[in-house]
């Protein structure tokens, strides 16, 4: 036991007591730390104020869910992002570069709703940021649509799609920089490669059309979906290139003439050197300078993958590539061939899809003429694809849609048939003007005899078109005048040419017109008259039909008026154009209708804006006759204040130069203006009121209208300062015509002759009346004239008259201060150059008839002309009554307290008059 015991003590186990601690081991870890906190304030401050969205996520967390395996996170953060981007649109340009290649990315995702989000998302983006801000990144964008273009998943192929859809709606300029690559991913999405059985060597291939069982349409529907995407590419190619000209309406490069735009020059800036002028060997838009060196082009450095559709070697590799594919989806469109009435009737999506096609080829075609050898490059269409495009597009011209030849041609509801449009939104009659378009550009002259065939069904059908009543859109009335233009061109002789433009002005005659179309009409017409106009007179054939639409201008014009600006501006362009190159025709329509264009009331002269009326007004030239009747309304325009004094001295200055005083050598027109006419239009304007109006004035009594002394029996109508200012403008005008006049003496008769009829014996006169007379009097005043008393009278009248008036305008009365110079300098000019003026005027002033309060004005006035150094030496000569006035005066002024305006009456005439100075002093003109 004593082992056991001992045994037992080595290994006691040591017992616990309750409440006691456990002993430490004497291998135990201290496992005791001590902890502090850390401050990161600016971080936890810079989280804080980005904004989130409603689920508390900012920019940063949800673009980082776009790398989130799961869709649906994907799809929450493209939604979270619309809905954070839409509440907070600076997001957008703090974080652009993350969001633009986080969301062009997700494009090849393999789920279809993180793409559609992904599109909406992108279309969200498109109306929110500028092309300038997205161009830095928009490689990286047209690299992912590249990738989902060319993706094995035919979901996302379509997709891609829509994303394209969205690019070229908001970013057409920067899209077509990579056409090259973008082209190729189009043959791509409807064909695939395939060897040449013709072709032994491997270094040609061919392209054939594909068919894809497992897309969700069918292998036409999907063609159309991409032949729908791809013109509208080509299209922004087209539009983002430098021609400006309209589709239908252009201008052929091998043309001898063009039509150029005339440079605005403006004489008085040019005097001044505010102006420069450039002048070129060719004017226009475009001026060209002859030299026999060239400058490289800054695209001829460029690689051939960078210049795109602009390098020839790229244009003609891409035709021949989509054409023959082209063809093959025309073939699988066409009708049958052994439909009963030769195929041409058509299903909805064959005639989409056949559009589409000739659409594309139409848009190359244009992109053709861009280079500069046009004639070579359509000689190279033309050998390749002349003979294809007889035999499949040809064979069943023209097309139509089913359901629209059922209806018979003679029910007037259904005689538009031909601009008919599907619930499809199909238009087949622009579909076979498409057609025509581009049959035609490939023939020319010199091949007539070879195209005269299929030329012929072409022409056939443009001239039943145009002739059929049926009411045309601007697109299709566009492409149907490129195409009769060019079968004009190609085929020059009376006999073809007249039928067509007989048939466009059969379509011109329609009513309720479009504006659009009838601005092509118009432009068609005026390039025909222009071209006919250009050949010489041992050649020139003049249209008929021609010669009645341009008749007609005239009175349209007039039944016009206002309700369509633009399209009056047209028609004045064309009337100017023909009248300049004096069409007998044009200037005896314009000649029966001047009277209502040039009505002062309605007329189409005072209805449009400044620059239509200028032109109007340059027509007046180009008038055959100008009766008294036309003056009359000419006159009245002038003074009527609805056109500007500046246009109102032009016209003046024309009559002018139509009249037999404008000083010709040669005798330029007989009979155009007669003398007496001449002269009642200056008299009238000079007037600046009718008879009907004079009369009228002479009701009118007291202020503020009427300006009444009791020494003058003329009371002064005060106009407005508008009114005033434009005929004192025009008063300016007409005193130098009359200046020119070599007979003044005559003149100053007639215009003498003119007053005492109409004017004298008036007790109301407009005041810019009265200084328009006393401005001519001073004009045509020589010593040969002889004034007549009545008119010494009449103008003695005025002239106080006018003085008492300036002499009493309120300070506070800044309109009529406005005119206080100008009729000084007149009635002062007219006193200095006529001294009986003066003394009769002196001799009216009877002091003892007028009341108290109008003898400081009659002081003030005696003191201001003794002041007046061109009026000293008449005043003097009328010393006498000057005494006389003052003495009255002074009679009427006795007993009373004397007052400064008395004082300074007296003091001016003993320093002026008293003391008889030799010299006159200076010219005083304070009042």
């Amino acid at each position: 036991m004593t082992k056991k015991r001992k045994r037992q003590e080595d290994f006691q186990k040591v017992k616990l007591k309750v409440g006691k601690k456990k002993p430490k081991l004497e291998n135990a870890t201290d496992t005791t730390f001590k902890t502090k906190a850390i401050q990161i304030p600016e971080q936890l401050k810079e989280d804080g104020v980005l904004p989130t969205q409603n689920r508390k996520l900012n920019i940063k967390d949800l673009l980082s869910q776009m790398h989130h395996y799961s869709p649906g996170v994907k799809h929450n953060a493209l939604l979270g992002l619309k809905e954070l981007l839409s509440q907070y649109p600076f997001v957008i340009d703090a974080h652009l570069s993350s969001i633009i290649s986080e969301v062009a990315a997700v494009f090849t995702d393999k789920d279809s709703s993180v793409r559609g989000a992904a599109v909406h998302l992108l279309q969200f983006l498109a109306s929110r940021i500028r092309a300038e801000q997205i161009a830095p990144f928009f490689p990286l964008v047209s690299a992912h649509l590249s990738s989902a273009m060319t993706h094995i998943s035919e979901g996302i192929q379509e997709d891609s799609l829509k994303v394209l859809d969205v690019l070229l709606e908001a970013y057409p300029a920067l899209l077509t920089d990579r056409s090259i690559i973008l082209l190729k991913n189009f043959v791509e999405l409807i064909s695939h490669q395939q060897l040449s059985k013709r072709l032994k060597s491997r270094d040609k291939l061919s392209w054939m059309l594909s068919v894809n069982p497992n897309r969700r349409v069918t292998s036409q529907q999907w063609r159309l979906n991409v032949l729908t995407r791809l013109k509208k590419f080509l299209q922004a190619v087209v539009d983002a290139s430098n021609d400006t000209e309209d589709e239908g309406l252009q201008e052929q490069k091998d043309s001898s003439h063009s039509v150029r735009n005339p440079i605005c020059i403006s004489w008085k800036l040019h005097a001044n050197n505010q102006q420069h002028i450039q002048l070129f060997e060719s004017g226009g838009l475009r001026p060209k300078i002859n030299s026999s060196f060239r400058l490289r082009s800054l695209t001829s450095v460029m690689d051939s993958a960078e210049k795109g559709l602009s390098s020839a070697e790229n244009l003609k590799g891409f035709i021949e590539i989509i054409i023959p594919l082209l063809i093959e989806c025309w073939i699988e469109a066409s009708p049958a061939q052994s439909a009963p009435i030769l195929g041409n009737l058509l299903e909805s999506e064959s005639q989409q899809l056949m559009q589409q096609v000739l659409s594309i080829i139409h848009l190359l075609w244009k992109l053709t003429k861009r280079h500069d050898e046009t004639y070579k490059m359509e000689l190279w269409l033309r050998m390749n694809y002349l003979v294809d495009f007889k035999h499949h597009f040809m064979r069943h011209f023209p097309y139509s849609l089913q359901d629209t030849v059922k209806h018979k041609k003679k029910d007037p509801c259904k005689s538009n048939r031909n601009c008919m449009k599907s619930s499809n939104d199909i238009d087949h009659l622009l579909l076979n003007l498409t057609l025509c378009d581009i049959m035609v550009s490939l023939a020319s002259t010199s091949t007539l005899q070879t195209d005269s065939g299929w030329l012929d069904m072409i022409r056939k059908f443009v001239t039943d078109t145009l002739q059929d009543g049926s009411k045309l859109n601007s697109k299709q009335v566009n492409r149907l005048l490129g195409v009769t233009w060019r079968l004009m061109q190609i085929q020059q002789n009376k006999v073809a040419t007249e039928p067509l433009i007989k048939a466009v002005y059969t379509l011109y005659q329609q009513r309720n017109l479009l504006f659009p179309v009838r601005t092509l009409l118009l432009k068609f017409f005026s390039r025909v008259y222009q071209k006919e106009d250009l050949r010489t007179q041992r050649i020139r054939s003049r249209s008929k039909v021609l010669s009645r639409w341009l008749a007609g201008l005239p009175q349209q014009l007039a039944l016009l008026g206002l309700r369509n600006p633009e399209l009056s501006n047209q028609l004045i362009d064309i009337i100017h154009s023909a009248a300049s190159r004096s069409n007998k025709e044009l200037l005896q329509s314009l000649q029966a209708t001047a009277a209502r264009i040039y009505d002062p009331l309605e007329g189409t002269l005072v209805l449009l804006p400044a620059e239509a009326q200028r032109r109007l007004v340059q027509l007046v030239y180009f008038l055959p006759c100008l009766p008294a009747s036309l003056l009359a309304c000419l006159s009245r325009c002038c003074i009527m204040g609805r056109m500007s004094s500046e246009l109102a001295a032009t016209l003046i200055g024309i009559l002018h130069m139509r009249s037999s005083f404008a000083g010709w050598k040669c005798q330029v027109q007989d009979n155009s203006v007669n003398d007496v006419d001449y002269f009642s239009f200056l008299f009238s304007t000079l007037i600046g009121f009718s008879r009907e109006e004079l009369t009228s004035l002479q009701g009118i009594r007291g202020k503020p209208h009427i300006s009444q002394t009791q020494l003058s029996p003329i009371r002064l109508y005060l106009t407005d300062l508008d009114q005033f200012l434009h005929h004192w403008a025009v008063t300016e005008v007409i005193c130098h015509s009359l200046s020119t006049i070599p007979s003044q003496s005559q003149c100053f008769d007639i215009l003498q002759t003119g007053i005492c009829k109409y004017l004298v014996g008036l007790v109301v006169i407009p005041d810019s009346t009265a200084g328009s007379v006393l401005c001519a009097i001073n004009k045509l005043l020589d010593q040969a004239c002889i004034i007549s008393e009545n008119l010494h009278r009449f103008l003695a009248s005025c002239c106080y008259s006018l003085l008492y008036f300036l002499l009493t305008i309120d300070r506070e009365d800044a309109e009529h201060l406005q005119k206080r110079d100008m009729l000084w300098r007149s009635c002062i000019s007219a006193l200095a150059l006529l001294p009986r003026l003066l003394r009769l005027m002196l001799q009216s002033l009877q002091v003892s008839r007028i009341c108290r309060e109008e003898l400081p004005v009659v002081a003030q006035l005696l003191r201001l002309l003794m002041q007046h150094g061109q009026l000293r030496s008449h005043m003097i000569t009328n010393e006498f009554l000057v005494q006389q006035i003052i003495k009255d005066i002074m009679t009427l002024k006795s007993g009373e307290v004397q007052e400064q305006w008395l004082t300074d009456l007296h003091y001016c005439f003993n320093i002026y008059l008293a003391s008889h100075p030799q010299t006159p002093g200076p010219v005083n003109t304070v009042y």
